[in-house]
């Protein structure tokens, strides 16, 4: 029973990771499908809805769903296949609604040009893994695929890591101004990234090289 608790200690992990903004995107998938009134903060998805639903959705689905994908004992199963084709293209509906939203919504007010740049590069370097990730598996590249996906689902669980670098710096000094919390959101995403690239070469070590 210890040995298979510990099995699912980092899909657990990634899952609590998870919890909080896919607790928040359920709340304001409630307020875009039960009519909410209208709020400066909440006007822009009010107006165009479909694009925040698509990204709550399946932010959900690639945050949970995909965690799995990190258990050895299903990566040469049809479980892993079958799962990974809903976990990519969710995860690519993610990044592309979230760069369409970063493009075409309102800046809300406590977002500034900064942090819009970010999403901008952080968005399409997780669209940009998950397609390679793609096109790698296509060429039986089993190394690189693994790698460039690891790299797109850390981009993506970037908003968990966000709650955490955000509230290192609430706890102290109160509430951020614009561009340190575009730093702070930042920083979850690069966190990520950097642990993801210590996995990729600690499990790849060779041919991790090969898609630096």
């Amino acid at each position: 029973m210890t040995t298979r608790i510990s099995r699912y200690r980092l899909p657990i992990a990634l899952i609590l990771l998870s919890a909080v903004p896919d607790i928040a995107g359920a709340f304001r998938l409630t307020q875009l499908l039960g009519g909410a009134p209208v709020t400066a903060e909440n006007a822009r998805f009010l107006d165009s809805p479909l694009p925040a639903i698509l990204h709550i959705v399946c932010a959900t689905v690639f945050s949970v769903l995909g965690a799995f994908q990190f258990l050895p004992s299903t990566r040469r199963t049809s479980w892993h296949r079958l799962a990974g084709r809903v976990v990519l293209p969710c995860g690519l509906i993610v990044a592309l609604s979230g760069l369409w939203m970063t493009l075409f919504y309102a800046l809300p007010p406590s977002d500034g040009r900064l942090l819009a740049v970010f999403r901008l590069i952080f968005g399409t370097l997780m669209a940009g893994s998950l397609i390679l990730g793609f096109t790698t598996i296509r060429r039986r590249r089993i190394a690189e695929h693994r790698a460039w996906l690891i790299r797109g689902y850390a981009i993506g669980m970037g908003a968990g890591t966000q709650v955490f670098t955000t509230l290192a710096w609430v706890i102290p000094f109160g509430l951020p101004d614009e561009p340190t919390r575009a730093l702070l959101l930042a920083a979850g995403w690069l966190i990520n990234l950097a642990i993801a690239e210590l996995a990729i070469r600690l499990r790849f070590p060779v041919r991790a090289a090969a898609t630096s």
